[in-house]
C-alpha cells in the first residue's frame, strides 16, 4: 500500500504542481540564493528566517514578472526543494489588512477570479501604512494594537513613481468665459505601488495598484519665512497622512474629513490613471492617440464597490466638462455608462450622508457639479410624478435636514447604469425598501449578483487534505469549473469516500487544536463538535445569542451531569470597531461566560468557550477547514450576502443559520435538509416590528432565558463586578433592534438537532457531502463572469495565454 501523503505533499501536488516556471529546480535555486546574496546581502550562516522568505517572495515574484509584462502587452494587442519548511516561511508573511471585515476580502478574491478568467481588469484602492488594527485580548477586553505590516517591506509590491499623480483639495470655483477653474488648491501627490494578481495556470497576471499619498517638494515652502523652513518639511506629514491608516468601521459610517480626503484621494489619482491608459492605448506609449474621451463606455467599466468610491461620478464630471470641455449632456452619458454600483448593506447607520459645509470646504467643485446632477435628476422626477413633493424629497441627493447632507448611495443609483446587491434576497431587499423609489423609476437598472468567493484560496491552499480527497474523485477540473462539485453526489453513500471525508476533517482538527495550544495555550477537545462563529463582531450578527445558547448549554450540563452529552467547544473570533461600545462589551461578555465555564471541573470538556483573539485572513484558513458547524445567525433581513458562510460550507462544515443573505440559496444548493435553519423569516421580522417587539414577553415565558439573562446581569459570570454587563442586559430587554430573545427558542431547539446528529458520524459526515456538492454556485468565478457580461459587457476566457519563455 502507498504511503499515505503528507498535508505538504497534498499541498505540492495540488497547488505547486502548477506553480510558473518551477520546472527547473537547479534555476529556481540558483535565483533563490543569488536573491539571498545580492538582493538581502546575506550568506547562509547569518540568514534569518525572513531573509529566506523574501528571498523565496523575489524568486516567485521574478517567474511572474515576464508572465505580468506579457499579459499587459497581451491585453493591448489582442514543490521544489530548497531544503525549507514552506509552512514557516508562510506563516512570516504579513496579512495585508486593508479592508474591514468581508468586503476587502470580497475584493481579493474577485481580484483572483477576474485575473484566472483572462478579464483585463485592475484592482485599485489605497496603500494604507496601518491597516485594520491587530487585536489583543487583555483581562477579557479587547485592546488595538496598531498594524505596522511594511515594517519589515513588503517583496510583492513594486513602486510606479513614473505614474505619479496630483490630488487637489481645498482652494475656490471661478466660473470665467472659457469654463470653471479651480483655483488655490492643495495638492497631494499619489505615488502609485503595483502587486502582480496571478490568475490560475493561464499565465496571466493583473495589476492591483495601492496609492500612497506623498507631499509635493514645494508643499508650504511658498509660505516659508525665517525660521519656517523647519516647520514646513515637518508639515509634509499632514498630506501624507492621508493613506496612514485604514479606518476600522464595518457597517457604521464616521463622517470624518480624514475619511472624505481618503475617498477622493483614491478616485482622483485612479481616474486619471484610468484616462492616461485610456487615451495612450498603446502598450508602454505615453503619447496619447486617443482623444475623443466619447468611446471611454466601450473601453472601460468602472464598478463602485459601495458608496466609498461615490465620488468618481462627479469626479469623471469635472475631468470630462472642465477639461476635456465636453458638453455636460454628453458627459453625463459617458458617466453613466461606465459607472455601476454594488450595494452591500441596508443598515441605515451604515450609509454614507456627508455634510455639505464639509464638501464646500474640501471639494467646492464637486459640490457644485453635485448641486447640478440633484437638479436635473428631480426635474426628471418632478415631470414623471408631479406634484409628488414627498417623493421629491425622498429621493433627493441632497438630504435637508438640520445640516443638509449629501446622499452617496442615491448619487450612485442616478449616476450608474446598473444597481446591484449581493445576494438574491438582499437584491430583493432593496428594491423594496431602501431603493424602492429608484427601483420604480429605473427597473431596468437593478440586478442581483450573489457573491462568491475563490476556491483556490478557500479550498486548494487552506485545505489541501480536501482539495485532494475530491480530485482522486473527480479530477482537478474543479478548481477552474466548482461546478463540477455535483459530481461528488454519486459518492454520497460511498464508504470509502465518506470516511475519506471525515479523515480530513479530523486531521484538520488535530492540527487546530495544536496550533491554539501553542498560540494561546488553550488545550481544546480534538474529538468534540467545533461550533465556530467568526466575523466582525457587531449587535446584528447576533453573537449575543450564541452566548445565549453557550450559557443554557452549560445550565443543562449543571443540572443533569451524568447525561450523555456531545461534548463542544465553541469558538467565537472577530473585531470590534474601537469607537462601538456594544461590541467592546460583547467581546468582554464572551471572555467571561468563558472563564466560568471552562473552569468549572462539573463540565470538564465537555463544553468549552474560547474567543479566538485577532481573527484575519491567516487565521480564517486555520479554522474554517477545522470547523463542525458554521454559525450564520444574524436577524433575517441584516446580512446583506455573507462570504464566511460559503468558505465554511466549502470546507465541510454544517450550517446553523437564519434565512438571510446567501444561506437562502445556500439551503436551495445543498437543499434546505442539509442545513439547520431556524428563526424569523424576513416577513416575519416585518410582522413583528408592526406588531412590536416585546422583549420582556419571552423574558418572562421561556424559565431557561430568563435563567440565563439573570446569570449575565446578576455577575454570575462577573463576579468581582456584578454590574458588569447591565447595559448589555438593558439593551436586550428595551431596545434590542436584532430581537435576539425572538429567535431564542428555535434557536435552542435547532442546537438540539445539531448535537443529536453529530453523535452519528456517517449521517453527519453524508451532510457536509451534499453540502460540499452544492458549493458550485458559491465561486467568485461564476459571479465575476455575471459581472462581466451583464454589467461590463465583457466575455470572460479560459485561455492560456504564451508564457513569456514561448515564443510568440
Amino acid at each position: 500500500m502507498a504511503k499515505p501523503l503528507t498535508d505538504q505533499d497534498k499541498r505540492k501536488q495540488i497547488s505547486v504542481r502548477g506553480l510558473a516556471g518551477v520546472e527547473n529546480v537547479a534555476d529556481l535555486k540558483t535565483n533563490f540564493n543569488r536573491h539571498l546574496h545580492f538582493t538581502l546581502v546575506k550568506d547562509r550562516n547569518v540568514a534569518t528566517k525572513r531573509d529566506y522568505y523574501f528571498a523565496l517572495a523575489n524568486t516567485v515574484r521574478d517567474h511572474l514578472v515576464g508572465r505580468w509584462i506579457r499579459t499587459q502587452q497581451h491585453y493591448y494587442e489582442k514543490d521544489p526543494k530548497l531544503g525549507l519548511d514552506m509552512e514557516e516561511l508562510q506563516d512570516i508573511e504579513e496579512d495585508a489588512g486593508l479592508g474591514n471585515g468581508g468586503l476587502g476580502r470580497l475584493a481579493a478574491c474577485f481580484l483572483d477570479s477576474m485575473a484566472s478568467l483572462g478579464l483585463a481588469a485592475y484592482g485599485y484602492g489605497i496603500r494604507y501604512e496601518f491597516g485594520i488594527f491587530n487585536q489583543k485580548i487583555v483581562n477579557g477586553w479587547q485592546v488595538e494594537e496598531a498594524d505596522d505590516w511594511l515594517r519589515y517591506g513588503n517583496p510583492w509590491e513594486k513602486a510606479r513613481p513614473e505614474y505619479m499623480r496630483p490630488v487637489h483639495f481645498y482652494g475656490r470655483v471661478e466660473h470665467t468665459a472659457d469654463g470653471v477653474k479651480w483655483l488655490d488648491t492643495q495638492v497631494v501627490l499619489a505615488l502609485p505601488y503595483d502587486t502582480p494578481v496571478p490568475g490560475y495556470r493561464n499565465n496571466i497576471v493583473n495589476t492591483m495598484r495601492l496609492w500612497s499619498a506623498k507631499a509635493p517638494c514645494d508643499f508650504n515652502l511658498k509660505d516659508f519665512n525665517v525660521g519656517g523652513y523647519i516647520q514646513a518639511v515637518l508639515d509634509r506629514n499632514l498630506a501624507e497622512n492621508i493613506s496612514r491608516v485604514l479606518y476600522p468601521n464595518d457597517n457604521f459610517f464616521e463622517g470624518k474629513e480624514l475619511r472624505l480626503k481618503q475617498e477622493y484621494f483614491v478616485v482622483a489619482a485612479t481616474l486619471q490613471d484610468i484616462i492616461r491608459r485610456f487615451k495612450a492605448s498603446k502598450f508602454g506609449s505615453t503619447e496619447f492617440v486617443r482623444n475623443d474621451l466619447s468611446t471611454l463606455p466601450d473601453k472601460v467599466a468602472i464598478q463602485l464597490n459601495d458608496t466609498h468610491p461615490a465620488l468618481a461620478i462627479p469626479e469623471l464630471m469635472r475631468i470630462l466638462v472642465d477639461i476635456e470641455k465636453v458638453s455636460w449632456e454628453k458627459a453625463w452619458d459617458i458617466v453613466v455608462r461606465t459607472c455601476a454600483y454594488t450595494n452591500h448593506t441596508v443598515l441605515p447607520e451604515a450609509l454614507e450622508r456627508w455634510p455639505v459645509d464639509l464638501f464646500q470646504n474640501l471639494l467646492p467643485r464637486h459640490l457644485e457639479i453635485i448641486y447640478e446632477i440633484n437638479r436635473r435628476h428631480l426635474e426628471r422626477i418632478s415631470k414623471l410624478y408631479p406634484g409628488d413633493n414627498d417623493r421629491l424629497r425622498r429621493m433627493s441627493l441632497i438630504e435637508e435636514v438640520d445640516n443638509r447632507k449629501i446622499n452617496m448611495a442615491h448619487m450612485c443609483i442616478v449616476g450608474s447604469h446598473a444597481v446591484n446587491g449581493v445576494a438574491r434576497i438582499h437584491s430583493e431587499i432593496i428594491k423594496d425598501t431602501v431603493f424602492k423609489d429608484f427601483y420604480e423609476v429605473d427597473p431596468q437598472k437593478f440586478q442581483n449578483k450573489t457573491n462568491g468567493i475563490t476556491p483556490r484560496r478557500w479550498l486548494v491552499m487552506c485545505n489541501p487534505g480536501l482539495a485532494e480527497v475530491i480530485a482522486e474523485r473527480i479530477g482537478e477540473d474543479y478548481i477552474r469549473d466548482l461546478d463540477q462539485l455535483k459530481k461528488l453526489l454519486d459518492f454520497v453513500d460511498d464508504d470509502a469516500f465518506i470516511r475519506d471525508v471525515a479523515k480530513v476533517k479530523q486531521e484538520n482538527k488535530m492540527k487546530f487544536a495544536a496550533h491554539m495550544e501553542e498560540q494561546y495555550k488553550v488545550k481544546i477537545n480534538p474529538s468534540s463538535m467545533f461550533d465556530i462563529h467568526v466575523k466582525r463582531i457587531h449587535e446584528y450578527k447576533r453573537q449575543l445569542l450564541n452566548c445565549l445558547h453557550v450559557i443554557t448549554l452549560y445550565n443543562r450540563i449543571k443540572k443533569e451531569p451524568s447525561k450523555l452529552w456531545t461534548p463542544r467547544t465553541v469558538m467565537i473570533g472577530g473585531k470590534a470597531a474601537p469607537g462601538y461600545h456594544t461590541a467592546k462589551m460583547i467581546i468582554k461578555l464572551i471572555t467571561s461566560i468563558g472563564d466560568i465555564i471552562n473552569n468549572d471541573p462539573v463540565v470538564g470538556d465537555r463544553l468549552k468557550l474560547i474567543f479566538l483573539e485577532n481573527y484575519r485572513v491567516t487565521l480564517a484558513e486555520k479554522a474554517i477547514p477545522a470547523a463542525d458547524l458554521s454559525e450564520q445567525i444574524s436577524t433575517a433581513g441584516t446580512e446583506a450576502s455573507g462570504t464566511g458562510n460559503m468558505k465554511f460550507m466549502l470546507n465541510g462544515a454544517l450550517t446553523i443559520g437564519t434565512m438571510d443573505g446567501a444561506n437562502v440559496e445556500m439551503a436551495e444548493e445543498a437543499g434546505e435538509e442539509n442545513l439547520f435553519i431556524f428563526g424569523m423569516r424576513v416577513s416575519d421580522v416585518e410582522a413583528l416590528d408592526k406588531k412590536g417587539y416585546d422583549a420582556l414577553s419571552y423574558y418572562n415565558h421561556i424559565p431557561e432565558l430568563k435563567q440565563a439573562v439573570d446569570q449575565i446581569s446578576g455577575g454570575f459570570f462577573s463576579p468581582s463586578q456584578p454590574n458588569l454587563f447591565k447595559d448589555l442586559v438593558n439593551m436586550l430587554m428595551h431596545h434590542d433592534r436584532f430581537k435576539v430573545f425572538a429567535d431564542y427558542e428555535d434557536y435552542i431547539k435547532c442546537q438540539e438537532k445539531v448535537s443529536a446528529l453529530y453523535k452519528n458520524s456517517k449521517e453527519w459526515t453524508k451532510m457536509v457531502i451534499h453540502n460540499i456538492a452544492g458549493c458550485g454556485k458559491f465561486s467568485s468565478d461564476r459571479t465575476i463572469s455575471q459581472y462581466a457580461r451583464e454589467i461590463w459587457g465583457m466575455e470572460p476566457s479560459l485561455e492560456k495565454i504564451a508564457a513569456p519563455d514561448d515564443p510568440r
